[in-house]
């Protein structure tokens, strides 16, 4: 039998493998009642006859896009990657698709998402805040189920998944202490800030110090951005100045690489002259060497969490909103003694 001219239906594609339509729609939707052979017949005749769901009308249908929207202020930084592809293992098994957007950390960006989510683009929304105002963000009017992830404090009417950055850091700087460090360089770091991340493992590092009674030198602190240069070029403002120290607590991973690239290229010793700590345990930190001494911020507790949460609300189910802060863990490597 020849391709049917006109548009192909899935009446079309039974004929041609001689089923009914109900069992070319349970191929088409995964379901598992299908015997082997007849599934490879009619995804041989779905391939004849160049059959493609109308996957727009069928949405349209059951009132669902089937897409769930990421918004994070990076794509390239490596936590952000790994955090969407978690998510999308998890999503992929509720039918679910993950579409990553970049909000560039930018009120701007972060308002688009949600107006994205509230022209139904979206079945729901996953969205990183780093820039856009608390009190703005509540009265945006979203019937959209979303959840927020980030350090900023957030209207009660939003769920809300954090990681414990205070506890983190207190633990990593606590670790470099109780090792013997007593000049801990902070890169990164925003003592003087409130409710964003480097304000937030700057108290952690401040807590840290005060446990152990060690007073904090402010000179110790290097304000810069996230990249690997950033962290290259901190070191040599450090040695610049000629401030001492024998640590490093670096606010992520990725700014700690660049760290222990800058400590080989000064002829200093990882961990004999300087021990160093990150923050977030991406994929690579283990692969470095030495490998890194980092902070977990619970990656899989917060991507169930998230998961739980936004489906919960799929489902009309999600009943009051809910602030969930993930713990962290210390994960001792070969760059701490």
């Amino acid at each position: 039998m020849g391709k049917p001219s006109g548009v192909v239906t899935m009446a079309d594609v039974a004929r041609v493998a001689g089923v009914s339509t109900m069992t070319v729609s349970n191929v088409i939707n995964g379901r598992p009642r299908v015997g082997a052979e007849t599934r490879e017949r009619v995804l041989a005749a779905i391939g004849e006859l160049g059959y493609q769901v109308n996957l727009a009308a069928r949405h349209l249908r059951a009132g669902r896009t089937g897409v769930i929207g990421l918004a994070v202020p990076e794509l390239e930084r490596p936590y952000f990657a790994q955090l969407a592809a978690r998510l999308a293992d998890r999503f992929e098994a509720h039918g679910l698709r993950i579409v990553t957007e970049r909000t560039g950390a930018s009120r701007e960006g972060e308002l688009e998402a949600v107006a994205f989510s509230r022209l139904r683009m979206y079945d729901g929304l996953i969205l990183s805040i780093v820039d856009i105002d608390p009190a703005e963000l509540g009265q945006l009017r979203t019937d959209a189920p979303v959840v927020m992830i980030g350090e900023r404090a957030l209207p009660s009417r939003f769920d809300h998944v954090m990681m414990d950055n205070v506890d983190g850091t207190r633990q990593a700087v606590g670790h470099l202490l109780a090792t013997g460090a007593r000049r801990i360089a902070m890169i990164g770091g925003d003592p003087g800030g409130t409710a964003t991340m480097p304000a937030l493992r700057a108290e952690g590092y401040a807590l840290a110090h005060a446990d152990a009674g060690v007073p904090v030198d402010p000179e110790l602190n290097v304000r810069c951005s996230f990249g690997l240069r950033d962290g290259y070029d901190a070191i040599g403002v450090l040695r610049s100045r000629g401030i001492a120290f024998d640590a490093v607590f670096a606010l992520t991973d990725v700014v700690a690489m660049g760290v222990l690239r800058a400590l080989a290229d000064a002829g200093l010793r990882v961990p004999e002259d300087v021990q160093v700590v990150g923050f977030d345990d991406i994929d690579e930190a283990a692969y470095l060497v030495p490998a890194l001494t980092t902070v977990n911020p619970g990656h899989d507790e917060m991507a169930d969490a998230i998961t739980t949460l936004l489906t919960a609300q799929l489902d009309h189910a999600g009943g009051e909103p809910k602030e969930i802060v993930v713990p962290a863990r210390l994960v001792l490597r070969g760059t701490t003694r």
